[in-house]
């Protein structure tokens, strides 16, 4: 499967209402996540890297598997490129999303680096979409 997955990009509010069954990838440092409804990838957070860049994901608050389960009743991307700036980075972007059931809420904190000439956002993909291209 091809990681340019562009034509597949959702917002986040597409996940309101979902079930998932299995989330893939929510450790820190991690470079995506999948999110599985039925059994079959529906959701992909992602960044394609490249050349002076970075994205990842730097940590997660609340328990993951409040999302399993139990309907998206919150589903909210906020960024932020002037806060705690990382170390050695030139260039940031903190993207959090925060989702939540009536089990709990979770946000996922990415973390975008580069040398600010180059992307350092988090993509959101629909898998659902590919069969319906």
């Amino acid at each position: 499967m091809s990681w340019n997955l562009w034509d597949k990009e959702a917002e986040i509010s597409t996940m309101l209402g979902c079930v998932f069954d299995k989330i893939e990838g929510a450790e820190d440092g991690s470079d995506e996540i999948k999110f599985y409804e039925n059994g079959v990838e529906r959701f992909r957070m992602y960044h394609t890297q490249d050349c002076c860049e970075h994205v990842r994901l730097e940590d997660t608050a609340g328990d993951i598997a409040d999302l399993i389960g139990s309907p998206i009743l919150e589903a909210e991307c906020v960024t932020n490129s002037e806060d705690d700036p990382p170390e050695y980075a030139d260039s940031w972007t903190w993207t959090f999303y925060k989702l939540g059931t009536i089990k709990g809420h979770v946000t996922l904190r990415w973390l975008g680096e580069s040398n600010g000439y180059y992307s350092e956002s988090v993509d959101l993909a629909d898998m659902q979409k590919i069969g319906n291209a």
